[in-house]
């Protein structure tokens, strides 16, 4: 392929959302991996008359972005709340970490167009919540290794001619990289691997789950969950684990002066790192129109939840929905 001025923006277009679903991966973080897909193009643009064809452009792009991304020093590991401490009951007033750099989920809507190899089996496993988590306590080239040797499925020679470096250092990094995102992992991670969109058992659930929740039903929603659920609400630095604690934080929630009673609700189903969520519009006394609020993502595992993470966000266009939902 020959780069020219002239095709240069069509031909890197073409790469664009598989760039920016690599740099998520790399970074844990939505609004990083635009800045650093933005990044690739100009140090590309820059470039283009290096590119002299002895690699595809894609694998070209991949490498500017790879090292675009491990160069960004500043940008520290994304996180979400059972990271920093233990579980526990928050005292007194809850207050938001938004100087946190809290892992940021990423809409389906836009995995959906990203074109990969094994685009099936990388979509399942590679970009769930809990998987994201456990490769940002990799170094970044570990990191880099682990994505295109177990994820992107090329080879060492590949891997070590976009890196610089050498099959046997590209071995050895993948070697040490395994054991600690295993480590890292979920007891249960090949278990409970989903299979594409929500299954109807998973369906099945987040109906009750909404049904649950309009009752105004804790123990209801209790029972929907595994014995040892964690619950995590990024910014919020706190976290709730098992059951018990569950039930006793949706029973606040849903109490008459509770947050779950400041106004009316509505849920979307929808798909968040390719795992089931529900998106949250509140409409509070006075107001027309239900406003984003949040969403849920959830782990099923063997038919209950295993974890929930709430996020606190409103930019909700991003993800394919509406910006408000009018009043019926």
């Amino acid at each position: 392929m020959t780069v020219t001025d002239e095709t240069f923006a069509e031909q890197t277009e073409r790469f664009r959302h598989e760039l920016r679903v690599h740099c998520y991966r790399m970074l844990g973080s939505y609004d990083d991996a635009e800045d650093l897909v933005q990044e690739t193009f100009l140090r590309a643009w820059r470039k283009r008359d290096d590119f002299e064809g002895r690699s595809s452009f894609r694998a070209w792009l991949y490498k500017i972005a790879t090292n675009a991304c491990i160069d960004d020093v500043r940008r520290p590991q994304r996180v979400l709340p059972h990271q920093l401490e233990p579980a526990s009951w928050p005292t007194g007033e809850a207050i938001a970490r938004d100087d946190l750099p809290w892992l940021q989920p990423f809409p389906d809507v836009l995995l959906d167009r990203a074109q990969e190899p094994d685009a099936e089996v990388v979509r399942r496993e590679t970009i769930e919540l809990a998987f994201l988590i456990a490769i940002q306590h990799l170094p970044a080239r570990q990191r880099a290794v682990l994505i295109f040797r177990d994820v992107l499925g090329w080879s060492a020679k590949e891997t070590a001619d976009l890196l610089g470096s050498s099959v046997a250092s590209v071995n050895s990094a993948l070697q040490r990289a395994r054991p600690v995102l295993r480590e890292h992992l979920p007891a249960r991670r090949t278990e409970w691997a989903p299979t594409g969109d929500p299954t109807a058992e998973e369906q099945a659930l987040l109906a009750k789950y909404l049904d649950a929740f309009e009752r105004a039903d804790p123990a209801g929603l209790a029972a929907l969950m595994h014995e040892d659920i964690r619950i995590t609400m990024p910014p919020y630095p706190f976290w709730f684990s098992g059951r018990a604690n569950a039930e006793r934080i949706m029973a606040a929630n849903l109490a008459p002066d509770g947050d779950a009673n400041r106004g009316d609700w509505r849920f979307l189903v929808i798909g968040v790192n390719r795992q089931p969520a529900l998106a949250a519009y509140l409409k509070v006394p006075g107001d027309t129109r239900y406003r984003p609020f949040g969403f849920d993502v959830f782990r099923i595992e063997d038919g209950r939840i295993a974890e929930l993470t709430a996020f606190e966000l409103t930019d909700f266009e991003r993800y394919g929905l509406p910006a408000h939902l009018a009043s019926a």
